[in-house]
């Protein structure tokens, strides 16, 4: 009898466990899927939430900024091209260090910098 009860504590331990951690998984306090990608390629020029620092700016005075007007220029799709292909001299290819999947995370998380009120 105290053997079943061992294997039953042990088995709700294992479920409980398991439940926190999908719980956790799907939190709305999980950072954006995109989140980590652009941190690692993006950020340094483009800047935390999609604003270039001023030496980038100076540096390199067409880079885009995440804002509403540039989304009104580019679809998803459009983002994922540039970062796949590139763009001009300045913005280079990211196919070598991104899956196309990562390519659409990171599209999705910048249009996230834009606060919409639709």
């Amino acid at each position: 009898m105290r053997a079943q009860s061992v294997i039953a504590a042990a088995a709700v331990l294992a479920i409980g466990a398991y439940a926190s951690r999908a719980a956790f998984a799907s939190s709305p306090l999980q950072d954006p899927e995109g989140k980590a990608p652009y941190a690692e390629n993006c950020r340094k020029c483009h800047g935390v939430r999609g604003v270039p620092p001023k030496t980038m700016k100076t540096k390199y005075p067409k880079i885009a900024t995440f804002d509403a007007a540039f989304f009104e220029k580019h679809s998803k799709d459009s983002v994922v091209k540039i970062l796949t292909k590139g763009k001009n001299d300045d913005m280079k290819s990211f196919k070598e260090k991104l899956t196309h999947e990562e390519m659409e995370r990171v599209a999705d998380y910048i249009r996230s910098f834009v606060k919409t009120d639709k």
